[in-house]
């Protein structure tokens, strides 16, 4: 080998060493997606507006917090949040507050839903979330799909809460889990009012109108109804707390960039 080459070797390989334990900067991060700017923090519209983001929390039939979720806050584009403002206007003049669970989703926190409804043996949460479905019918009774109308950031997941409304207890994993249809006295403690099943129960008595929910628990439902119809919210009949505020500026889209203030444009 001539000299030169040997001289060139030699000093290569030094160099190799040093970049293959250079630290990693910011600069080769792969840019996360941002998002467009007609989305918003429902805290910058209507700071009244209750927020327990759930998928932040262990507390959701996944029993981890979800990926995408970078802080406990709510997103949404601009129309339905200032549609939320108008309805929690209306409900404070009653003595009540809106209180969301959950606000746009992003795709990778969809996938994140389908990966656990395929692994069958992580069934941690089904004594609180879906004690009566066999999880392999997560799919086919359609309480786990591969898109979210919520992925498109006009979608809400809220209820009420009477006020005043002391904080909800953090859930602690490995708590003994109730039923999410079982009294409200004995289920998780909520400072909603009384749905007749909590967020996110994969049953049929979550159906809005389902006719075993009666008196209180229906006129709280109704309530609910009544207030975001008015407003431009359509209801999906299989889920009480799920909203859609129409028309959707992105009805065909579906983002995967993060909850997290730094998403937003503004």
């Amino acid at each position: 080998m001539p000299r030169l080459a040997v001289a060139l070797r030699a000093l290569a390989l030094p160099v190799a060493a040093l970049l293959a334990v250079a630290p990693y900067t910011p600069a080769q991060a792969k840019a996360e997606p941002k998002a467009p700017k007609e989305f918003v923090a429902l805290r910058d519209v209507d700071p009244t507006i209750r927020q327990e983001i759930r998928y932040f929390t262990p507390h959701n039939f996944t029993g981890d917090p979800v990926d995408g979720y970078r802080r406990p806050m709510c997103l949404l584009t601009r129309p339905a949040a200032e549609a939320l403002r108008r309805a929690q206007r209306q409900l404070l003049r009653r003595g009540y507050t809106l209180k969301v669970y959950d606000c746009y989703r992003p795709q990778r926190a969809v996938n994140d839903f389908v990966e656990w409804a395929k692994d069958l043996g992580d069934q941690r949460m089904k004594g609180e979330f879906y004690p009566e479905v066999d999880k392999t019918r997560l799919f086919e009774d359609g309480y786990i799909a591969e898109k979210s109308g919520h992925s498109r950031g006009s979608t809400v997941d809220l209820t009420i809460a009477r006020l005043p409304a002391p904080p909800t207890r953090p859930y602690v994993p490995g708590e003994k889990l109730v039923p999410c249809y079982a009294a409200k006295k004995d289920r998780f403690p909520d400072n909603s009012v009384d749905m007749g099943t909590g967020y996110d129960c994969f049953d049929t008595r979550s159906h809005t109108l389902d006719p075993r929910i009666k008196g209180v628990q229906r006129a709280n439902r109704l309530l609910l109804k009544g207030t975001l119809e008015k407003l431009g919210f359509v209801n999906l009949a299989e889920e009480w707390w799920h909203y859609t505020f129409k028309p959707e500026l992105f009805p065909d889209t579906y983002f995967d960039f993060p909850v997290s203030r730094r998403s937003l444009s503004g």
